[in-house]
């Protein structure tokens, strides 16, 4: 089993393959406190590790010190106003105005499988995948009741928590924080690590120290953010990519979000992930309830690899869902930084006729195929197409993509609208917007009020009407600006704290929807390129587009940084113009094919005006993907060098999970004046089998391609690559 429950030594227990996670039901009171995380223990009596006896404060022996043990104990869900501090998962305000509460033990039980938090997203496993429990905190003076829910999966090393907050009293109750998860450890010399960034330079590793008081991260857009993704671990200061311990978080959701780490003075460090506080209020009213979004937990005591594999392993498996879970994502050309605004059915069919030749599989009409769309300042909401672009509408072109043999997708921007559209136009009140005040602009456009079942209806109605009389088959659904002047016509002053979550809940209801109607629909979430690359967008769609810089050497830092919690198989990665449209730089055409073939691969260019011989590159690369990529989609990732700390070069590596194929790609950024080659240590093979490399067909054993190494090429120039392959042999 998964979970168990001590009835002698009154603690619950977790078990993943690696992995101990126990909560101790403490004193007479019921309070539940956090005994153990870390490698699997096969002990229950680790209550001694939380020092609830030293210095007499627990309130059974020495009631005068009860706010001294509040403040000291590891707690499990740690709440506002009785004496606890540090940083709260709950805080309330109730009919008279008071905002303290305190839980307490009521009841549990244990639940094969994992319930669904609809509308929520969230990882999912059946009854012999993993095991839930669900324990009950009760706070009898609010009547307040909270469920904690926890899942230990039996195969990977990762625990899921999330917290119901039901309100059991005949006065309605404000919810003003309420966090899913909260973890107390020892001080143990800590580093905060996080990814932070802006567009165009996504998800950025930052590894400091932690020090005494609060640091964190968090984001107020109303999206995740490029900012600040919703990840957070605590390593040791000592942790490296293959050995160390190591404590994370990531937060299954695609809003507002706020994650910290205290150290007190008590000699504790706590980690908390939830719903960003500010803007925020729930109004519960008797019998109500209210689900926080997933908290992701995972320990590693084998690095930052064991961390990221963990990661990978549960969204590739757990996470993203339909067809494409476990398929290839097709090689895509799409026709954005080919033709921007500026196209036609014509010259959209040259690029479509020269990308059948190559093999690509699939053609994606970006912005500008709707109303009147011809820059950025016009036409967002009127999902009608525009018949002088398109004569033949969407339906038409997509027939004759098809007829090339070529798979159709088409991109929307469905929760925004133009100030300069007919939507807007017959319905102002559907966007966001705050009395009195002017419009706050972005890219010349608002932000629809997707908290109203109206307005989702209206939006979705047309974007039905597209991809039902059309052979649509690949959605892009982009998002470009972030939420600001948050009023809605429908909100009230008591609700009015509740638009943001619900507005998350609005594009999840969408997202929903449309993988109902169109079950075999791949769709590609985008934000500003990665504003929205995290769990809750991967519930929905199983592949993201990483940032709107497709520079390859710029990739090579924002996909490392995306892969160190996300799967390679998740990341949109595209073969650009040269130079480069975000920041002038010329790559070889071979080099941009090695940076995105670790991704989703596809193409981000106008087809005709390449050379004769860089066309001739695209079946090879395209046969690349089709077998080395999926070593990189379905394998062990593994960062074996990083530019964003040399300044030189990079490698990646992925291992296939029976370790019988493993593939590598080398960029060199700077030319390496040592007059000598690299000699890199490999991970993740068999010691004990051989393996044929392709760059000079050796064979030697993992053994000695892991700690005797493999050198890599020398290669004369700047912005130079190699893709190495390594094949076991039988002999």
């Amino acid at each position: 089993m998964s979970v168990s429950y001590n009835p002698q030594e009154r603690v619950f227990r977790l078990d993943t393959p690696n992995t101990t996670y126990l909560i101790a039901i403490v004193d007479e009171e019921g309070f539940l406190g956090h005994a153990y995380y870390g490698k699997r223990i096969p002990d229950d009596n680790m209550q001694y590790t939380m020092r609830i006896f030293e210095g007499n404060v627990v309130p059974s022996v020495n009631n005068r010190d009860r706010v001294a043990f509040y403040d000291s104990l590891p707690t499990e869900y740690s709440t506002f106003g009785l004496g606890d501090f540090r940083e709260s998962c709950l805080q309330v305000l109730d009919e008279n105005g008071n905002r303290g509460v305190g839980l307490v033990y009521q009841d549990h039980r244990i639940i094969p499988g994992k319930p669904s938090l609809e509308p929520l997203p969230a990882t999912y496993g059946e009854t012999d995948e993993c095991e839930t429990l669900e324990i009950t905190a009760y706070d009898p003076v609010l009547k307040l009741k909270v469920k904690l829910y926890y899942t230990a999966f039996t195969q990977i090393d990762a625990i899921t928590r999330s917290a119901l907050i039901v309100n059991e009293n005949d006065q309605p109750i404000t919810l003003t924080r309420a966090f899913s998860a909260c973890l107390d450890l020892d001080n143990r010399n800590y580093d905060v690590i996080t990814l932070h960034g802006a567009w165009s330079n996504e998800r950025q590793i930052n590894r400091r120290p932690a020090v005494p008081g609060r640091q964190g991260i968090s984001s107020l857009r109303g999206v995740s953010s490029a900012q600040e993704n919703p990840f957070i671990a605590l390593a040791e200061h000592t942790a490296t990519q293959k050995s160390g311990q190591v404590y994370a978080m990531n937060f299954v959701y695609s809003g507002n979000f706020m994650a910290n780490v205290e150290m007190s003075e008590q000699g504790l460090t706590r980690m908390t992930m939830g719903i960003h506080p500010n803007g925020f209020a729930w109004n519960l009213a008797p019998n109500d309830s209210f689900q926080t979004p997933e908290v992701v937990l995972v320990y590693s005591s084998c690095g930052l690899n064991g961390m990221t594999h963990t990661f990978h392993d549960l969204y590739r498996g757990h996470l993203c869902r339909g067809p494409y879970r476990d398929q290839r994502r097709p090689s895509v050309i799409n026709n954005w930084e080919g033709t921007y605004f500026d196209f036609n059915e014509e010259k959209i069919l040259r690029i479509a006729e020269e990308a059948a030749k190559t093999g690509i599989e699939m053609f994606v009409l970006d912005d500008g195929w709707f109303g009147v769309r011809n820059d950025d300042n016009s036409g967002l909401g009127d999902w009608y197409v525009n018949t002088k672009k398109l004569p033949n509408g969407v339906k038409g072109l997509a027939e004759k993509i098809n007829a090339l043999g070529m798979r159709f997708g088409l991109w929307f921007e469905p929760e925004m609208v133009s100030p300069d559209s007919d939507l807007y136009r017959a319905h102002p009140d559907y966007a966001f917007q705050l009395p009195d005040r002017p419009h706050s602009l972005a890219r010349n456009q608002l932000v629809l009020d997707l908290t109203r079942k109206e307005v989702r209806d209206c939006v979705y109605q047309q974007m039905y009407e597209v991809l039902s009389t059309a052979n649509i088959e690949y959605v892009k659904w982009d998002m470009n600006r972030p939420l600001t002047n948050v009023g809605s016509y429908a909100a009230t002053r008591e609700n009015s704290g509740e638009i943001y979550h619900r507005y998350v809940l609005g594009v999840y209801d969408l997202q929903s929807r449309m993988l109902r109607d169109f079950p075999n629909l791949l769709l590609e979430n985008c934000s500003s390129g990665g504003n929205r690359f995290d769990p809750g967008m991967l519930y929905y769609s199983p592949q993201i587009w990483t940032s709107d810089n497709t520079d390859a050497i710029d990739r090579l830092r924002i996909q490392e940084g995306t892969a160190l919690v996300y799967p390679l198989s998740t990341m949109g990665a595209h073969v650009a113009a040269c130079p480069s449209h975000m920041n002038g730089r010329t790559t070889p055409f071979a080099t941009r094919g090695h940076v995105a073939l670790v991704g989703c691969y596809g193409y981000e260019l106008d087809l005709t005006k390449l050379t004769d011989e860089e066309k001739a590159m695209i079946p090879k690369q395209l046969e690349d993907y089709r077998n080395v990529g999926d070593i990189f989609r379905t394998g062990d990732y593994y960062r074996l060098a990083s530019f964003a700390e040399n300044g030189k070069y990079d490698v990646m590596m992925s291992v296939s999970k029976d370790q019988s194929k493993a593939a590598i790609v080398f960029v060199q950024v700077l030319t390496n004046l040592r007059g000598r080659s690299i000699l890199m240590q490999l991970e993740g093979l068999d010691e004990n089998r051989k393996y044929r490399c392709n760059l000079d067909g050796s064979v030697r054993t993992g053994a000695a391609w892991m700690y005797g190494g493999l050198l890599l090429p020398k290669l004369a120039g700047d912005f130079l690559s190699a893709l190495i392959t390594l094949e076991a042999v039988e002999e």
